[in-house]
């Protein structure tokens, strides 16, 4: 054989430590990541397979508790709400998330949180003025404009 095929062969032989570990997350990035954050002076082999572990499950936990309250809500996707309800109901999850916030989406609509009632009504008078403009800041009128 030439060492064409030899070389083909050893790298389908080859796998990550993450495939050999039946993870998701990346394991030699963690690796590389605790080595050069300086959180200590050497990295066993093993550390970066268990935080990688680690933060699949905890990732795995919390996906799992949004996709239902999407189900609850009737909807496809995710979303930052369903994030917020799937971390405070759980009490492990709020506990480990509490020091932590999870942002509003910024392409949602954001009275639809809030009741109507609260929401100002609508007039006649007001669709005829400027409501964004404040008045103080108008120059006054005189009787020359006019």
């Amino acid at each position: 054989m030439s060492e064409g095929v030899k070389g083909a062969e050893a790298s389908a032989e080859a796998q990550t430590i993450s495939s050999q570990a039946d993870l998701q997350f990346p394991v030699g990035r963690i690796h590389r990541l605790l080595r050069h954050g300086h959180y200590a002076q050497r990295v066993g082999s093993g550390a970066p397979v268990f935080m990688a572990a680690a933060l699949e499950c905890v990732t795995v936990k919390i996906l799992e508790q949004a996709v239902n309250a999407a189900r609850d809500d009737n909807e496809k996707r995710i979303t930052t709400r369903h994030l917020q309800l799937a971390v405070r109901n759980d009490e492990e999850l709020n506990k480990l998330m509490s020091g932590n916030i999870i942002e509003q989406d910024s392409d949602s609509d954001s009275d639809s949180n809030i009741d109507s009632e609260l929401l100002p009504e609508n007039t006649d008078e007001d669709s005829d003025s400027d409501s964004d403009i404040d008045s103080e800041l108008l120059p006054e009128k005189t009787d020359e404009a006019q």
